[in-house]
């Protein structure tokens, strides 16, 4: 029985000491949150992407993965889960080279690297009427990141989406048709 409860204690020990959060299961948490936009970008759709700035263009071309969230008019209490959430993400191997906290704003720019070149980027900015993740995975040049990050790029970047994908208003009228 001594010998039982040791076996379970250490499974369960080792499995609650796991790597953390992931980015695609906190994708998967929220995509479906009341308020939230969510793309996952598909291969053949990232040639749309491109056509959007061309500072983001040359980022692109590298990109294998890319998914954006973003949850708009949000609580205190929704945001500091938030920023908590990806505290948790970021964690996980991954290197801040931007980190802003402050009353209003909460910006974090993190990266996994293999040697002088980022494989996986996370862009968090988060205020209480706008909070918007992206993520990108491929092979980027770390100071371009942080460039495009510096100059609210991906801020950008995050409002052009969202326009171009939004359903047009259709103004009621007359069809004769």
């Amino acid at each position: 029985m001594k010998k039982l409860f040791i076996i379970s204690f250490s499974i369960l020990f080792f499995i609650s000491c796991g790597s953390g959060k992931s980015f695609q299961s906190f994708f998967n948490d929220h995509k479906r949150d009341l308020g939230v936009t969510a793309f996952q970008v598909p291969n053949f759709m990232r040639a749309l992407l491109t056509n959007i700035s061309p500072e983001i263009n040359n980022l692109f071309g590298n990109v294998k993965d890319f998914k954006f969230i973003t949850f708009n008019d949000i609580t205190t209490v929704k945001q500091n889960t938030l920023i908590q959430e990806m505290d948790l993400v970021t964690t996980n191997n991954f290197t801040d080279i931007l980190r802003t906290n402050t009353v209003e704003k909460t910006k974090i720019v993190s990266v996994k690297e293999d040697g002088d070149v980022v494989t996986q980027a996370i862009i968090f900015n988060s205020t209480l009427a706008k909070t918007s993740v992206i993520y990108l995975k491929g092979r980027f040049d770390p100071n371009k990141l942080k460039q495009l990050s510096e100059t609210d790029q991906f801020e950008n970047l995050s409002n052009k989406l969202i326009q171009n994908y939004q359903p047009k208003a259709i103004t009621p009228g007359f069809n004769p048709n």
